[in-house]
């Protein structure tokens, strides 16, 4: 199965580059993997470039999970950091994906210095 970069994933979900945009959805008909490396990236993209919501970047995701063509490394990591991400408007969703990231690993709690983060169940706040 084919891997995606942050570049091709921006193509799919900002649709502003209309020869790219196909290219890349021709790239990935026969299934594509998104890592989570990517998938934090391009969520970064969305925001600081794009400067789209928070409301938009949680569609972004669930668009992304519910893609017939891609496949999320951890899908299941993802939807979990998704749902944390809606319940607190004051965390990004990579303070969220990292927590489950460690969770899914078993390392647990996270440390953190961010008092908002301090606030999700498993992040112990240092200082």
């Amino acid at each position: 199965m084919l891997a995606v970069d942050t570049n091709v994933l921006v193509r799919l979900l900002a649709r502003d580059d209309v020869s790219q945009v196909r290219a890349a959805e021709a790239s990935i008909t026969k299934g594509a993997w998104v890592s989570q490396l990517v998938l934090a990236e391009t969520l970064w993209v969305l925001d600081s470039v794009y400067d789209l919501s928070r409301a938009q970047i949680a569609t972004a995701v669930q668009m992304l999970l519910n893609h017939k063509d891609l496949c999320l490394q951890d899908a299941d990591v993802v939807a979990a950091a998704l749902a944390h991400f809606r319940g607190r408007p004051a965390v990004e969703f990579s303070e969220c994906l990292v927590l489950e990231i460690a969770k899914k690993a078993g390392h647990l709690p996270v440390a953190t210095f961010d008092r908002n983060v301090a606030k999700l169940v498993n992040v112990q706040r240092l200082g």
